[in-house]
């Protein structure tokens, strides 16, 4: 089992820290497509436009700013450097020893700046979207859409891949095999409707219970929605599971 998660836009931060090593990331085969993205960031983030470029309102300028620097910047493991609602729920530093292991090798955060990462990859933190069009890289969702593929396949070969991922992270690798996407449902009398906030939540917290479950990691969609079933309301409609929230 494979799975995967965004990243938070909130990242974590520390004023000591040995700088990022390329080398030592997990999937040391995307070394020089991150460089290129981490060069354009770097530049893109010194410029005038620098805000607009990127998407950002004024209110994130010193973080922009920050990202001029960021060869240098001090690093903390991914685990630790997203904090968002997601990671808050799936809060792995609380995890039960087997379970934590089991996150070093069983999930992957998607990254505008790094492609993929492992838990325990260290990197600093830094603001960008998959959805930014950067220059000197170009639309970043095609552009790790041609560099992923030939690295991630391969590790996903023979797993059951659980997708957690919004939309725009998705589109930067598609799993050859395929995935099952795991969507959120709020029902309120009957009616069922989609929740960001909730979502996030929720997928966190499905997370961290297939991470600690007892038992072998489900192989088939049938034997994910038996295992996520053991704690939450859910429906199996082809290659997607929904979770469903009442109230």
């Amino acid at each position: 089992m494979l799975v995967l998660l965004p990243p938070s836009e909130g990242k974590a931060t520390r004023r000591r820290g040995a700088p990022v090593d390329l080398a030592s990331l997990s999937f040391p085969e995307l070394t020089a497509a991150r460089t290129r993205v981490l060069e354009a960031l770097t530049e893109t983030s010194r410029r005038p436009d620098a805000l607009a470029v990127l998407d950002v309102g004024a209110s994130l300028a010193a973080e922009v700013e920050a990202n001029t620097r960021l060869r240098r910047a001090p690093t903390l493991p991914a685990q630790d450097l997203y904090d968002g609602v997601l990671y808050d729920a799936l809060d792995l530093a609380s995890l039960p020893p087997g379970a934590k292991r089991r996150a070093g090798t069983r999930v992957l955060v998607a990254s505008a700046l790094w492609g993929v990462l492992r838990p325990g990859d260290r990197v600093p933190p830094y603001r960008l979207s998959m959805g930014v069009d950067l220059p000197g890289a170009g639309p970043l969702a095609a552009f790790w859409r041609s560099h992923l593929p030939a690295v991630l396949d391969e590790a996903a070969a023979g797993h059951l891949v659980v997708d957690c991922r919004s939309a725009t992270y998705a589109a930067s690798w598609r799993p050859a095999g395929g995935a099952v996407a795991v969507r959120v449902l709020r029902d309120q009398d009957g009616r069922r409707s989609v929740v960001s906030h909730m979502a996030k939540h929720t997928r966190g917290l499905v997370t961290r219970h297939l991470l600690q479950r007892p038992g072998r990691d489900p192989r088939t969609p049938a034997q994910l929605a038996a295992a996520v079933g053991e704690a939450f309301e859910v429906e199996l409609d082809g290659d997607t599971l929904d979770v469903v929230v009442r109230g």
